[in-house]
């Protein structure tokens, strides 16, 4: 068994003298500035730099001023500095510029009074008039048609080379010799077929190429549309504290790509260039309507399920849906705390989350199960919930008021089962069957109709079909709720319990559910385990699962070793690899043990504890551990988003009583070490990842959220929270580059 665990209980301002950049070439670029929306009170925009000459550049600095009020309130994709004028200088992944590549970063000002203005962008690099594309819009006059093209002309390009490639929105795309699907990939570029290409008019298509040179042609997608004015679509500072200037942070966490992003979607489909379209470019990065989306995201679960004590009053051994906020009905003499979702969104936004993994059950969907009603919801009445339906719709309106993306995972087969599920239609028995002083057991349950042990006694039956149709029904909420925040789906959590090709398989069928549906999401696809369950009436028989050395464990939903050697069948733009790995909070794993101590070789979990094994965090052991389970598919150009990673720092402290006895030789904070050396493995390989969890209702990995809560101490303290804890800030603005 390889990782039974019980989870879900579970710039600095520098001044304008000292900047400086060093360049490799005299080479020289086209810059423009772009607005691509405005609001009453803001605007965002872009800031791009076009080698438009034959010699590489080797890092670029620019500057600018505004003669208005307008003022930067932040900034992505760059180091910004100042505060009017402003200097901004590439990032370690953006400064190479070979010919004809755009680096682009993006910012969002104040208006503060004045129209959007459009300064002249300065700096060595830059040759030429600065080329600018205003939004339009009622609240500014229109300086330009939204869609008016930016052309810069190269006088080093041949026709012929002009023709081996394609303008595809604004983004070079090498022509496929053959291809099935309107675009796909050869030799491990992105590429379109030569009829897509020539089919679209100009400025898009092959006809943009002149006799002896080439024209690229790029266009301002910004809103054409009067600027919004309901909470949910507004996009600007209001939605979470402004950043001054004085602090503009950019983001390196997510490599930029050096040309433009582009949308594109399967031939199926057709291409679609309305808002809220998400792909994954060239480089493995994930974008949103062709502009980079920054992955700094975490986890906020309660609506999957959670397992209530068996002396529970209102719900012995229930299972409720319900978005906790640190604000129960029992505080402060039923008073409550007064926080809410919306306030913990602001709060996230402001600490520097983009995105959160919302985990769901199938039974979440129904709006009369009465697991996600009262009377068997535990927060404050100011902010219950209706039903589960309603509070997941709620849920991510509200992240899309906040600029918040969200990903929804199917996080088990019934609420009942939880995290134990590993497939479709899960059985028992489960791997905590045989925990001593457990409560919350759930060998009772079952997904599946046949092969039940005689525990067995309430089926909640799913299959396939019925897994597709949750897949396309959630597909279907953007268009629903009339939302852009929509990423994709987490078609189901911690496989563990398939082979690779039966995994790659149902990944496939989820795949087709999804474009069927709603062609702008992603696909998000967890790997597997070690090990598999025979699944022929002996659910407890095991088959190896290949997962590379035998001296590492992969976690539940870690190994993807096959998916480099059998890869899937999904457009590489729309697929996204989400392993979830963890330290000794959650389980210790094998690759946890004290080399010194050879009587403990090959123990793990309560067996090494009952041996007294010592834990030792090896980052070159874990890495090489993490590069065959999944971190060699980043060289191979795929996205790479762990689903989830954090855990309890404190550990075996804030544990039961039974492992704080058991692992009480362990007096160092072996798992902060594990996190510690996770953060800087996912951000030397260029992978973003998931904190588990926001929230701190989660007994082995607590949350972000600091809480009085102790299952030992201070029971009763559950369900409150105070701040963020400050080592986990650390190591997340250390893997955000913040």
């Amino acid at each position: 068994m390889t990782t039974p665990h019980n989870k879900r209980f579970r710039l600095a301002l520098l001044g304008l003298g000292v900047l400086a950049a060093s360049y490799g070439s005299t080479a020289s670029a086209a810059c423009s500035y772009v607005i691509t929306n405005e609001w009453n009170t803001g605007a965002t925009g872009e800031i791009r730099i076009t080698n438009s000459t034959s010699a590489a550049i080797n890092g670029w600095s620019i500057n600018w001023q505004y003669a208005s009020a307008n003022r930067l309130s932040g900034s992505w994709n760059a180091t910004v500095s100042g505060s009017n004028p402003y200097a901004a200088t590439n990032l370690s992944w953006n400064g190479n510029l070979q010919p004809g590549a755009t680096a682009t970063f993006g910012f969002q000002m104040n208006k503060n009074g004045a129209a959007a203005e459009i300064p002249t962008i300065n700096g060595a690099v830059c040759s030429g008039p600065t080329s600018s594309v205003p939004s339009t819009s009622s609240s500014a006059p229109a300086r330009s048609s939204s869609s008016a093209p930016v052309v810069n002309s190269s006088s080093s390009s041949s026709l012929q080379a002009c023709l081996q490639q394609c303008n595809w929105y604004g983004s070079l795309q090498p022509v496929c010799v053959t291809t099935t699907s309107g675009w796909g990939y050869e030799n491990g570029k992105s590429c379109v077929s030569r009829t897509t290409c020539t089919s679209q008019p100009a400025p898009y298509g092959l006809t943009s190429c002149g006799s002896s040179s080439s024209v690229i042609i790029t266009t301002s997608r910004s809103s054409s549309s009067a600027p919004a004015t309901s909470s949910s679509s507004i996009r600007s500072s209001s939605s979470a504290p402004a950043t001054s200037s004085s602090s503009i942070r950019s983001s390196s966490s997510v490599p930029a790509t050096s040309s433009s992003s582009s949308i594109r979607s399967s031939s199926s489909t057709g291409t679609n260039t309305s808002a809220g379209v998400f792909r994954v470019n060239a480089q493995g990065n994930l974008t949103k309507d062709g502009q980079l989306l920054p992955a700094r995201c975490g986890n906020w679960f309660g609506l999957e399920g959670r397992h209530e004590p068996s002396n529970d009053s209102a719900n012995p051994s229930g299972a409720p849906m319900e978005m906790y906020a640190g604000n129960m009905w029992w505080v402060n003499d039923s008073k409550g705390s007064g926080r809410t979702i919306d306030q913990t969104m602001k709060e996230l936004k402001a600490a520097g989350i983009t995105m959160l993994r919302l985990p769901i059950s199938p039974q979440t969907l129904d709006a009369n199960d009465p697991q996600g009603k009262e009377p068997n919801l535990k927060n404050h009445q100011s902010i219950r919930q209706t039903n589960a339906r309603q509070g997941l719709e709620d849920f991510i309106k509200i992240a899309d008021a906040n600029d918040i993306q969200i990903f929804v995972d199917i996080h088990s087969c019934s609420n009942y089962i939880g995290w134990r599920a590993g497939r479709i239609d899960a059985r028992p028995p489960y791997v905590d069957k045989d925990r001593v002083g457990y409560d919350f057991k759930r060998e009772e349950y079952s997904c599946a109709t046949t092969g039940n042990p005689s525990t067995v006694t309430k089926i909640h039956a799913y299959d396939k079909t019925k897994w597709l149709a949750t897949i396309k029904e959630v597909a279907g909420l953007s268009a629903k709720l009339g939302v852009d925040n929509l990423i994709g789906i987490d078609i189901f959590n911690e496989p563990w319990d398939y082979t690779w090709a039966e995994w790659k398989g149902l990944s496939e069928e989820a795949y087709a559910a999804i474009d069927s549906v709603n062609p702008n999401m992603l696909i998000i696809v967890e790997g597997i385990s070690g090990t598999a369950n025979n699944q022929d009436g002996t659910p407890d028989t095991k088959v190896e699962v290949p997962h590379g050395s035998k001296d590492t464990n992969p976690n539940w939903g870690e190994n993807l070793f096959e998916a480099g050697t059998n890869p899937i069948n999904i457009p590489k733009d729309r697929l996204v690899f989400s392993p979830h790995t963890y330290g000794p909070s959650v389980f210790v794993q094998k690759q946890f043990m004290d080399p010194a101590q050879t009587e403990c070789a090959g123990l793990e979990g309560d067996e090494a504890a009952m041996h007294k094994c010592r834990v030792v965090i090896n980052p070159t052991v874990l890495e090489a551990g993490w590069e065959e389970h999944f971190g060699y598919l980043r060289q191979q150009g795929y996205g790479i988003l762990i689903g989830e990673f954090g855990g309890n720092m404190d550990w075996p402290a804030k544990t039961s009583q039974a492992d704080r006895t058991t692992w009480s030789h362990i007096t160092t904070n072996v798992d902060q070490q594990w996190q510690t050396a996770a953060a800087a493995y996912f951000k030397k390989k260029g992978i973003n990842a998931c904190y588990w969890s926001m929230n701190p209702e989660s007994a082995d990995t607590f949350g972000w959220y600091l809480t009085p809560w102790d299952p030992v101490s201070a029971n009763d303290k559950w369900g409150q929270w105070t701040t963020l804890d400050p080592r986990k800030t650390t190591l997340l603005n250390n893997l955000w580059g913040l």
